[in-house]
């Protein structure tokens, strides 16, 4: 089982042709450090593929997920990360509004 404490955003697009070693290259850049049980996720220029980079404490796992038809709710015009919760993120991967989803899974206003 892999264990996720922490999960991070990076707002600029990654090239989705990236592997393991560029992905954890672009996590160093970005975000300092790849730490122990954190994921990172990147998505490409349109926002309809992502990437999740999860470092175990061992090694790193790379995971990609591409939706048929929309895109991610990515965030755009701003600089740098965002921490998402764990309710925020199952609501991304599904491609659905993840900004309105509070910490406790209740449905807020922008």
């Amino acid at each position: 089982m892999i264990r996720v404490e922490s999960i991070w955003m990076a707002v600029q697009p990654l090239d989705m042709r990236a592997g393991t070693e560029a992905a954890l290259a672009r996590v160093v850049l970005v975000f300092g450090a790849a730490r122990p049980h954190h994921a990172y996720l990147f998505a490409n220029r349109r926002a309809n593929r992502m990437k999740v980079l999860v470092h175990d404490g061992i090694g790193v796992w790379l995971a990609a997920r591409r939706l048929n038809s929309g895109k991610f709710a990515w965030p755009k015009n701003i600089e740098g990360t965002l921490t998402l919760s764990r309710p925020q993120f199952e609501a991304l991967v599904l491609g659905l509004p993840w900004q309105l989803v509070g910490e406790a899974g209740v449905i807020t206003t922008l």
